[in-house]
Formats: structure tokens, sequence, C-alpha cells
């Protein structure tokens, strides 16, 4: 029987951008989202077979279907790779609750909900690799867009903790820490040009992950994401 992949929050740009890949590497992909109409287009548009796809709902903020989700999925997956994101700029979240707390529920709470019910589902013995889409902003807080950035930190020590758990297991556990996407959730925003990757780019990083935890797509976001970790406090206090 073929392998399979279940992508949660699969309608974000760089999840749907790993579809054709996985099937391409012969999974069976299972493609989850409230967005289930727009991922089926996405299907039909790009041609891709449906006994290779199919389309599930999850709603990685309704913790309370989570269990019922995983039960009625139609295989055990391999592979596992959590993708849902939200973005709200930071001024208007630190105003607006609302928008921090759904930040703080679709990047943690709701990862931290499905994947520990993954992990610890004792019937599925080809559990493989599980695979958090993180960002740069949670490696250093930044007065810019810190609410943010403080929800991917928490989702990545979570990773962290969750792969050193798994280890006895043999499940690699990894993290696919990105910088700048070309995307619906970037539009309009006003991001350097020159450091923009496509999530096509990224995609292939998460299809291709290895053993490493920390994955940083983009030699230019490698030297960044060094930098960061190393930078001064004094100078981190004068970056954007």
């Amino acid at each position: 029987m073929a392998k399979s992949v279940l992508i949660l929050g699969a309608n974000s740009d760089v999840a749907k951008a790993t579809i054709p890949f996985y099937i391409t590497k012969g999974y069976k992909v299972m493609a989850a989202s409230r967005s289930t109409d727009t991922l089926k287009s996405f299907i039909a548009d790009n041609g891709l077979l449906t006994d290779k796809v199919s389309v599930h709902y999850f709603d990685a903020i309704d913790f309370d279907s989570h269990v019922t989700f995983y039960a009625a999925l139609p295989y055990k997956p391999n592979i596992v790779v959590y993708a849902a994101g939200f973005l709200k700029d930071n001024e208007q979240a630190l105003r607006d609750w609302q928008g921090s707390y759904q930040m703080m529920k679709v990047h943690y709470c709701g990862a931290v909900s499905i994947l520990n019910l993954i992990a610890m589902d004792e019937t599925n013995p080809n559990l493989e690799r599980i695979i958090g889409l993180s960002s740069l902003s949670g490696v250093r807080g930044r007065k810019s867009n810190f609410i943010y950035g403080s929800t991917k930190a928490a989702f990545t020590q979570y990773m962290a903790g969750l792969r050193q758990y798994l280890f006895n297991r043999k499940i690699t556990v990894n993290v696919i820490v990105a910088g700048y996407i070309r995307s619906k959730m970037t539009a309009g925003l006003d991001l350097t040009e020159a450091l923009m990757l496509e999530p096509e780019f990224i995609a292939k990083a998460v299809v291709n992950a290895d053993g490493r935890f920390t994955i940083v797509p983009g030699f230019k976001w490698k030297l960044i994401h060094t930098i960061l970790k190393v930078l001064p406090e004094t100078l981190v206090a004068k970056l954007p």
C-alpha cells in the first residue's frame, strides 16, 4: 500500500504547493482545511488525480472536533505536515485581543491539540515524520511583529520537545523556519522584494525534509537566521 501524508491547513500557498510534489513521490495525500471548495478547485485546475489526493474538512481551532476528524481519516498517515496559519498586523493585534488569540489558537493551541493525538496514536506504527511550518519571526522578539512571532516561537519549542519525545520511536520531527513567502497571507505587506521566496521553493524544502530539526530554506535566510540568533539585544532593539 502507498504511503500517505496528512496536510493540516492545506489551503495555505505552501501547503498546496506540496501536494503535487508528494504525489510525484508516490504518496497518497489527505489535504485537510476549512476551505474544502478552494482545495477541490486547486486539485481540478492542476489536473491532480482524485485517487491520489482526498479533501477533508479540518478546523485547527475547533479543538473538540479533532478526535473525530482524525478517527475518520481514510489512512493513518506516514507523514504529517502542520501548515495552518493566520496573521494579524502587530499594531492591530496589540489593540485587538481576539486577533492575538486567533494567532495563538491557530499556530500553537491547534497544533498541540491535533499533533498530540497523532503522536500518541498507538494504532499507527507507520508514523515516521511530523513537519511544522514555522517562521523566522519566532527566532527573536522584534517590535514590529512580536505577537505573531511569539506564537511561532511557542510552536517551534513545542516541536523541539516533541522531537525529543518521539526520538526513541524513530519518528523525525522537523520545523521549516521560513522567511518572507509570496503568499495570500503576506499580500499587501511592505516586504523586501529581494528576500521574497516562492511557495514552491518552500514546498520543496518540506517534501525533501531530512534529519535536521531546523530547516531554513534559502541561503539569504540561512544567514539572517544565524545573525538573528547571535545578535546582541541592543542591536535587535534597533531592528524594525
